[in-house]
């Protein structure tokens, strides 16, 4: 996945109200405000002073005229910030067939209803297979070097995730749980189960009733995110 614009070098000044973070950009001084597409809370990419990227637009329908894109943690080392960015890189390995799990199947559906008031990232169908219910989490914190950790914070709605999966693995169907790793600096996957331990719970019981776990990392530059080569899950 390319960036659709050229992105620009800046210095973050803050982050606020989740969704808005003010920045100085590189070169010229100006203080400008960026949209967050991360309502998470980003743990240890939010600090102030921390070299970002964003991404300009000339769309007059959008209010704010930056989107922060990548945290520079330097010696070309970097994280993608943006969360709606990890179902389009799935996306696209899946329809190139790079995803050698999941290579079998044709058709790929995307934000589909199911189970109880959720909708499945991606529902992947082939005659003569069970269908794979995929669901997609970004990956962004690291408290240690090489080892990337999830969730950054509590999140009910990620064990209620892996609910729904363990319903449908019961079910006969495939279910799948991807996390793409959004940093450079990481080597391995692990749970983060003393920032949320009902998450981590919920998801042995789910690898127990047959859910399957999928972990990849990302290549990532100011040009673009794309999937690299799969990452081991430890624990």
């Amino acid at each position: 996945m390319r960036f659709q614009t050229q992105l620009v070098p800046a210095r973050l000044i803050k982050r606020y109200k989740r969704f808005l973070a003010d920045c100085t950009l590189e070169g010229t001084g100006q203080t400008i405000t960026a949209h967050c597409a991360n309502p998470g809370s980003m743990m240890g990419l939010a600090e102030p002073g921390q070299r970002v990227w964003l991404e300009p637009n000339d769309d007059p329908r959008k209010k704010l005229k930056f989107g922060w894109r990548l945290v520079d943690h330097g010696e070309g080392h970097f994280t993608g910030v943006d969360t709606g960015v990890p179902n389009r890189i799935v996306a696209e390995a899946i329809d190139a067939r790079a995803i050698p799990a999941l290579a079998a199947y044709g058709t790929c559906r995307r934000e589909v209803r199911y189970g109880t008031n959720s909708r499945i990232d991606m529902l992947l169908t082939e005659p003569g297979l069970p269908d794979a219910y995929v669901e997609v989490k970004s990956v962004t914190l690291s408290r240690a070097p090489g080892l990337a950790e999830f969730p950054d914070s509590v999140t009910t709605r990620g064990a209620r995730h892996l609910d729904e999966l363990a319903r449908v693995a019961q079910a006969g169907q495939r279910a799948v749980m991807l996390y793409l790793v959004q940093r450079t600096d990481c080597e391995c996957l692990s749970l983060a189960a003393d920032l949320d331990p009902a998450y981590a719970t919920a998801y042995a019981a789910a690898q127990k009733k047959g859910v399957e776990t999928l972990c990849f990392g990302t290549n990532i530059s100011p040009n673009g995110i794309e999937m690299a080569h799969p990452l081991p899950l430890l624990g």
